[in-house]
């Protein structure tokens, strides 16, 4: 159901509340071809109503001529602030960027983080953001869990489909998504509310088996079939099973890159608000699929880049996969278990 402007305004001013935004303060809203005219318009309001002075910068779109779909994390090439240093000066001069165009896993990212600019990415149609409005709450269960997964050595994680994979831990850092930015330097995604890092370079070894019923992003299709992945020194270096590992073959090896099979974040939702189902209810355009990556109980790992975490892989493949009812342990103790974290749920 479609929402008022409204509600999606006082939803944006519980955000920039929880996200520390100051009268006076500079906010660059970042748009694009695909951006929803109410999101921004709410953005605006709210950022205004909060005394902040807004700008924004509109920027055209880019890989067209190399991406095979209109998601864009389908192709993580170039990005519309590459070769635009007066656009990157001035996200870099903001206190806060709201990102309604989708910058991820690039150097100009990185960069404006460094600054200090904090960046908010929101993109999800209307109704999800207002149904996903992060609190406090949401900070304080993911922090939680961070601190176990900064401690460990290693994630183990197995299935009844099949499951049965190691990665060794402790090269990269944990990184939280819960929905705001409360600190400078801080970039988060609104809907979130998991957690996640990466696994040593060549630290991986196993089998995954994405099960029947199980996501495949940026497609945006559940699977119709299970596809088994062997995962051999940091890279999946079998895809089997039926039309759909054959889709997903196919998909990866139109990148022409190795680093495509690597194994890059690992870490399980913690969103409550968040569903396994909703993916089905919109067309593929329409969302990117954040319900999927961040619903309660999901181990969610994915396949490509790791350069969000300081690491030197920057493939413009990226294949984020949620599985459901698998059990995740670090260091041999048991943090979900066949779907259900074991932390007790989100409290007030």
């Amino acid at each position: 159901m479609s929402v008022s402007d409204v509600q999606l305004t006082q939803a944006w001013q519980q955000v920039l509340r929880l996200s520390r935004l100051q009268p006076g303060q500079s906010v660059t809203i970042l748009t694009g071809a695909a951006t929803h005219a109410q999101t921004l318009r709410a953005a605006t309001f709210a950022a205004q109503a909060a005394g902040a002075v807004v700008s924004r910068i509109d920027l055209q779109p880019v890989n067209a001529d190399k991406a095979l779909s209109r998601d864009a994390l389908s192709y993580l090439g170039e990005t519309p602030l590459t070769g635009n240093p007066p656009a990157i000066a001035a996200l870099k001069a903001s206190d806060l960027v709201i990102d309604l165009m989708t910058l991820l896993f690039s150097p100009e990212q990185i960069d404006i983080l460094r600054s200090g600019t904090k960046i908010l990415l929101a993109v999800e149609p209307p109704e999800i953001l207002v149904r996903t409005v992060p609190t406090e709450a949401d900070r304080r269960r993911v922090l939680a869990a961070s601190e176990k997964l900064k401690k460990a050595k290693q994630m183990r994680v197995v299935s009844d489909a099949g499951t049965d994979i190691a990665f060794d831990l402790g090269d990269f850092p944990t990184i939280c998504e819960y929905g705001f930015v409360d600190e400078p330097g801080r970039w988060d995604h609104w809907p979130s509310g998991f957690l996640f890092t990466f696994a040593n370079e060549g630290g991986s070894n196993g089998s995954i088996v994405i099960d029947t019923g199980d996501i495949l992003l940026p497609q945006k299709s559940y699977t119709t079939a299970p596809i088994r992945l062997t995962v051999e020194a940091g890279y999946a270096r079998k895809i089997e099973g039926g039309i759909d590992a054959q889709l997903l073959s196919e998909y990866m090896a139109t990148f022409k890159d190795p680093e495509a099979y690597a194994i890059s974040h690992i870490g399980w939702g913690l969103q409550p608000r968040c569903h396994w189902s909703t993916l089905a209810l919109y067309d593929k355009e329409q969302t990117i699929g954040m319900d999927a990556r961040a619903f309660e109980g999901n181990f969610l790992f994915s396949l490509g880049p790791n350069n969000e975490a300081g690491g030197q892989r920057t493939t413009a493949c990226h294949i984020d996969i949620p599985l459901r009812r698998c059990t995740v342990l670090l260091d041999d103790v048991m943090v979900v278990e066949r779907g259900k974290v074991l932390d007790g749920g989100v409290r007030a």
